[in-house]
C-alpha cells in the first residue's frame, strides 16, 4: 500500500497552537476477516494528521509512515498541551512462522514534530515492554506510558523538541492504559489481565505505586480516564473475551485523594474498547465494539459496532443516554474541544466517522473521512 508516501497537505501553514487536529494510529498488520482475525508482515502503518478546523467536515492533513498496533488499546498516543508533538507507541512487531504471523512486544515510542511543515519523525525512544495507553499531563513537560508486558509505567520528561524516559514503576501486572489528573499529582492504571485500576502518586518527585489502593472494575479494562474538574475517573470494560455477545460495563472511581472508590457500573453493550470524556464533563462517549470483531461464523457476530453516549451525573452516578450506529470494529473515540461533535475510528472500514452531541443525545452526522489505514487510536490534546 502507498501509505508511507502519502501526503496530502499543501499550500497552508499550520500554527500548532492554533489549529485544532487529532492524531490518529494506522494498523496495518492485523486484519478482521470472515475467518476471524489474522496478522501480517510489519511495514505498513502510520500515523494520520486529521484537521477538525471545520468539526463538521474533518479532512485528512498528513500521513506519516511508522511502526504502531491496535494490539495496544485506543489511547496509546497522544498529542502535547501546545499542540507541537505526537508521542505514538509502538507495542507489538510481527515475526513470522511458516505461514502464519505472531505478535511480540516491542519496547519503542516515535516522537513527532506536528508543528513542523510536513510533520515529521524527530525520533525514536525505548520504553517498558509492549508499550500501549499513554498520558500527557495537562500542564505539559511528563507523559506516563502503561507497559503490558513490562508490568509497568514508564515516566517520560519532555522538553521542547525532545522525550527522555526517567523512571519506570512497577505495578505488578499488565498495565494497558494509564490516565493523570488535572493537577498531575495522581494518575490511575489499568490492568487489564487483572481487572483493576491501579492508583500511582507522585510524591517528593517520585510516582509511587500503592497495591491496597487497587480497585476491582472488571476484566479486559482498556478505556481510562479522568474528569476535566478530577472528581471522578472512567474505565471501560471489554470482559474476559471481546465480541463474545455479552454485554460490558463501563465504571465510574470517585477520585477521593485518600482512597478512591468505585461508586457506579454501567451496561454498555458487548466490549467497551475505550472512551472520551467531553470537555465539560458531562458526557462520556464510548466506542462499543459489539460482535464486529467476532468470526462470521460465530453466534456472537455483528456487522457493526456502537457510540454510544453516557451522562456522568454529579452525585456519581452514570445514566444510558443513547446510542448511534458506528462501522465494523471500532478503536478510537474522541471529542472535539467545543464538546458538540465526537470522532471514532472505524477499523476495518478504514474510515472516520463524525458525531454531534445534541443535548442529551447522539447523532450519526453521516460524514465519513475516507483513511489510508486502519485506525486503531485516536486522540487530540490533553
Amino acid at each position: 500500500m502507498g501509505l508511507l508516501s502519502v501526503l496530502l497537505l499543501a499550500g497552508e501553514s499550520r500554527a500548532a497552537e492554533g489549529r485544532a487536529f487529532l492524531i490518529a494510529g494506522l494498523d496495518g498488520k492485523t486484519f478482521f476477516r470472515r475467518e476471524g482475525s489474522v496478522n501480517g508482515p510489519n511495514g505498513h502503518d502510520g500515523l494520520a494528521v486529521i484537521d477538525i478546523s471545520d468539526p463538521a467536515r474533518p479532512r485528512l492533513a498528513h500521513v506519516l509512515g511508522l511502526d504502531t498496533s491496535v494490539y495496544g488499546p485506543p489511547t496509546n498516543l497522544q498529542i502535547t498541551p501546545d499542540g507541537r508533538l505526537g508521542l505514538i507507541t509502538s507495542p507489538v512487531t510481527m515475526r513470522q512462522e511458516g505461514e502464519n504471523w505472531w505478535a511480540q512486544a516491542d519496547d519503542r515510542l516515535h516522537v513527532v514534530d506536528l508543528a513542523a511543515e510536513p510533520p515529521v519523525l524527530i525520533e525514536t525512544i525505548r520504553v517498558g515492554r509492549q508499550p500501549s495507553g499513554l498520558a500527557i499531563a495537562r500542564a505539559g513537560g511528563v507523559a506516563l506510558v502503561a507497559n503490558r508486558e513490562g508490568r509497568s509505567v514508564s515516566v517520560l520528561a519532555i522538553g521542547d523538541r525532545t522525550v527522555r524516559v526517567v523512571a519506570e514503576v512497577d505495578v505488578g501486572a499488565e498495565a494497558a492504559a494509564v490516565a493523570l489528573a488535572p493537577d498531575g499529582q495522581r494518575a490511575y492504571v489499568a490492568k487489564n489481565k487483572s481487572g483493576t485500576i491501579g492508583v500511582l502518586t507522585l510524591t517528593d518527585g517520585q510516582w509511587r505505586y500503592d497495591p491496597a489502593l487497587d480497585m476491582p472494575v472488571g476484566p479486559g479494562t482498556y478505556g481510562l480516564e479522568v474528569t476535566p474538574d478530577g472528581a471522578f475517573a472512567l474505565s471501560g470494560n471489554t470482559g474476559p473475551a471481546p465480541s463474545d455477545g455479552h454485554a460490558d460495563t463501563v465504571a465510574l472511581i470517585r477520585a477521593d485523594p485518600a482512597r478512591p472508590v468505585v461508586l457506579d457500573h454501567l451496561g454498555v453493550g458487548d466490549t467497551a474498547e475505550t472512551l472520551a470524556i467531553s470537555p465539560d464533563g458531562r458526557h462520556a462517549a464510548i466506542a462499543v465494539v459489539k460482535g464486529s470483531a467476532a468470526a462470521q461464523a460465530s453466534p456472537a457476530y455483528t456487522p457493526g459496532s456502537a457510540a454510544v453516549l453516557v451522562a456522568i451525573r454529579p452525585e456519581g452516578r452514570l445514566r444510558f443516554l443513547g446510542e448511534a450506529p458506528a462501522g465494523a470494529v471500532v478503536q478510537g473515540i474522541a471529542f472535539d474541544p467545543s464538546g458538540e461533535y465526537v470522532y471514532i475510528g472505524n477499523y476495518t472500514d478504514r474510515s472516520l466517522g463524525v458525531y454531534r452531541i445534541e443535548g442529551d443525545a447522539i447523532r450519526d452526522t453521516g460524514f465519513r473521512l475516507a483513511l489510508p489505514g486502519q485506525p486503531a487510536s485516536l486522540r487530540g490534546r490533553p
